[in-house]
């Protein structure tokens, strides 16, 4: 199979430079329709493999938490994208085989074949084998004339074409079905920009956008004639005052042995001169207005800095990783320090990096922020962690894995 996909990958790459300009219409467009129905049959063959590795479980072995955090690395997708193509990949393999086809033959697209997919599985509670083999050709005839919205919405009432006798039965559980899809697909992404701002995209289910609406609806009207914010803006600024309020309450749990909080990093003659920035425990910088107001209405939680801006032994003769000697690690790590993962500091435990029951100290020099996943896989694989010369943690891969076992490092968390 390597050897054919090479063969094709030369096709491809000798029509990139292709002059497209120099082509008739017609001979365009048949071009462009060629071109797409390749594109949906590489897809099926992405699929068969996504599906063996996911079997294999070539994802745990090398490290990753699951099949799509490794692709999220390997192919550099998103997470929602590399989901759904893990869930399509088992879809597919386990539902009816004219899917697929349809999908290798070029005759539906990704997308239409995730909405097949979903619409055949509806119809497989309600009906037989043979129903469920009327559906797909069925639905795969409508794909060439509707797009995968349209063929969802068409897909909801498939058992009146193919079983009308159990089709009202069937509109039921289609409702149920779309309410697990919904929990399926339910995500908030959140992505850091390059000035220090968070982009935030949702999909909530039903129940949370009704728990969403009901908390921020209160906040988002005009506070009066001379407000100028826009729609967008006050509902940025509620959803800001509710997350003010929640931390207010001293009800959210617990974070890595310390309560919820948020850590800024300044020097403290700076902070009363009323010139200098801060830093917050994920790396994010504030400006000195917004320090000095937070400092108003917060404990201040200092982390004394070396000269190369390293967070200073903060260590205590204990076993346990927290309190000033946790906050001046996740100053340092960010997040889970395992490459490739972006999982946050809250979501971390600290791993000595020689045990303790080794005679380890508990110093952050002796210590690396790991989310659960990885804490365990270090404890249980021939991975090993050590700190590079500029204090920063580097994790060494096993030699199967990397005959060379050069040092890896995370880069998620910090900017080159």
């Amino acid at each position: 199979m390597v050897e054919e996909l090479a063969q094709a990958d030369e096709a491809v790459a000798a029509c990139v430079d292709a002059a497209a300009w120099a082509l008739p219409e017609h001979e365009l467009v048949a071009a462009l329709d060629a071109a797409h129905r390749l594109q949906q049959r590489l897809a099926a063959v992405t699929l068969t493999l996504i599906r063996e590795v996911d079997g294999r479980g070539t994802a745990r072995a090398q490290g990753a938490s699951s099949t799509t955090v490794w692709l999220r690395e390997r192919l550099r997708l998103t997470i929602p994208a590399a989901r759904r193509l893990v869930d399509l990949a088992a879809a597919l393999d386990t539902s009816n085989p004219g899917i697929r086809q349809a999908l290798a033959d070029g005759r539906i697209t990704l997308d239409q074949a995730r909405v097949i997919a979903d619409t055949v599985e509806t119809v497989h509670r309600s009906a037989d084998a043979e129903t469920a083999d009327k559906a797909v050709g069925v639905l795969t005839d409508w794909a060439r004339q509707f797009d995968p919205t349209l063929l969802r919405k068409l897909g909801t009432r498939i058992l009146d074409h193919v079983a009308p006798d159990i089709a009202d039965a069937a509109a039921q559980a289609a409702l149920e079905a779309e309410a697990r899809l919904a929990t399926r697909d339910r995500h908030l992404t959140v992505s850091e920009q390059t000035d220090g701002r968070l982009r935030l995209t949702a999909t909530l289910d039903a129940e949370a956008a009704g728990l969403f609406r009901a908390a921020i609806d209160p906040l988002t009207s005009p506070s009066g004639p001379d407000d100028q914010r826009s729609a967008g803006q006050r509902r940025h600024d509620a959803l800001a005052e509710v997350c003010r309020l929640a931390l207010r309450t001293g009800e959210l749990p617990d974070s890595g042995g310390d309560s919820a909080q948020i850590v800024v990093t300044t020097p403290y003659d700076a902070l009363t001169a009323t010139l200098g920035a801060g830093t917050l425990d994920t790396g994010l910088h504030l400006t000195p207005e917004t320090v000095r107001r937070l400092a108003c209405d917060a404990t201040l939680l200092p982390a004394v800095l070396g000269g190369a801006g390293q967070p200073l032994d903060v260590g205590r003769q204990r076993r346990l990783i927290t309190g000033s000697l946790r906050r001046a690690l996740v100053l340092r790590d960010r997040g889970c320090a395992f490459p490739g993962c972006d999982r946050p500091p809250r979501w971390c435990a600290a791993h000595h990096i020689r045990h303790w029951a080794d005679g380890g100290q508990t110093s952050l020099d002796n210590a690396v922020l790991l989310c659960g996943h990885h804490h365990r896989h270090l404890h249980h694989s021939d991975w090993t962690v050590q700190l590079a010369g500029d204090g920063h943690p580097e994790f060494v891969p096993p030699a199967w894995l990397d005959p060379e076992q050069a040092p890896r490092r995370n880069h998620y968390h910090r900017r080159t």
